[in-house]
């Protein structure tokens, strides 16, 4: 837990809970808090790494990498799945080839927004405001604004970038904000969608990093007050979005049900596991408690590492 990125405090309530909660009849568990300067030393004689970091380093396929050159099994996604859902852009763009639906977006980099600015301006026009312009590499809505007019693009775009050399620059999509868990224990299990969960903010504009980790801040109800069928084809979607990736173990995607369509903004390849977090919700939901969700987890990649 902990790491580099801009979710680094996130990353330590996750895995302090996570820790809390794993059964210490079966695991003696040690945490590994790593500093802000991702200088750590990878502790000897583990079984199995619970990877419990968002954003950089930790979803981003590198702390992945380092596990496997010194042969460590963990949790989650490999490599090239967590690298590629981390990028918003090229998971659009698979997303897309898969046909699913996304809402229209352009990618700017930071050197071509500074020397030919009007480019990007004309650019979002096509798809009009308002617009969501959100880092291309970052996760818990860091640095993602909601730009009503051309006006406001300037400032959300240096909020932006002081996270990321990359931007995304999609169009708002207005209808019902729903995500979607799925439990993938691998082996001869197929991946199951757990209940959908609607988000209906009481604050902010959009499931924004506040309105994530405050209690409150929003109402969450599992599963929608949507049509069966609706339902059923958010789990599908997002089963799809899974698949697509190739993710393992876990993952949650976002979308928005709006015109008779499900739109799919991102797929998180490591979902929040605090007290507000949706996944751990959805699976109690299930039936499955958090203790026994955490065990599922840490068999899948124990038995991945042994078929690998």
């Amino acid at each position: 837990m902990g790491g580099p990125s801009p979710e680094h405090d996130i990353s330590l309530a996750t895995g302090s809970l996570i820790a809390r909660h794993i059964d210490r009849s079966k695991y003696d568990v040690r945490e590994v808090s790593i500093p802000k300067d991702a200088k750590w030393e990878v502790p000897n004689n583990i079984d199995v790494a619970f990877i419990a970091m968002h954003g950089e380093y930790g979803e981003d396929g590198t702390i992945q990498a380092l596990l496997e050159t010194v042969n460590v099994p963990y949790t989650g996604s490999g490599v090239a799945a967590s690298a590629l859902a981390m990028d918003k852009v090229k998971s659009a763009e698979l997303f897309r080839a898969r046909g699913m639906s996304v809402p229209d977006y352009l990618s700017v980099e930071y050197a071509e927004w500074k020397i030919v600015p009007y480019k990007t301006v004309g650019a979002v026009r096509r798809f009009g405001y308002p617009a969501i312009v959100k880092p291309v590499d970052c996760g818990s809505s860091v640095g993602v604004t909601v730009v009503q007019a051309t006006a406001q693009l300037a400032d959300a775009l240096t909020t932006a970038f002081s996270f990321s050399p990359r931007v995304m620059i999609q169009k708002y999509i207005s209808g019902h904000e729903v995500t979607c868990g799925i439990l993938d224990e691998g082996g001869q299990t197929k991946p199951v969608a757990l209940p959908p969960t609607q988000i209906i903010q009481r604050q902010a504009k959009f499931f924004d990093y506040s309105a994530k980790y405050t209690q409150g801040a929003t109402e969450e109800i599992t599963p929608p007050r949507l049509p069966l069928t609706t339902i059923q084809k958010i789990q599908e979607t997002a089963l799809a979005a899974h698949r697509a990736l190739g993710c393992s173990g876990m993952s949650r995607t976002d979308m928005i049900v709006a015109d008779d369509d499900i739109y799919v903004l991102e797929t998180n390849t490591i979902p929040g596991m605090t007290a507000t977090s949706l996944y751990p919700q959805a699976a109690a939901v299930a039936g499955i408690p958090f203790t026994q969700l955490l065990n599922k987890l840490i068999q899948e990649a124990i038995t991945r590492k042994r078929h690998a």
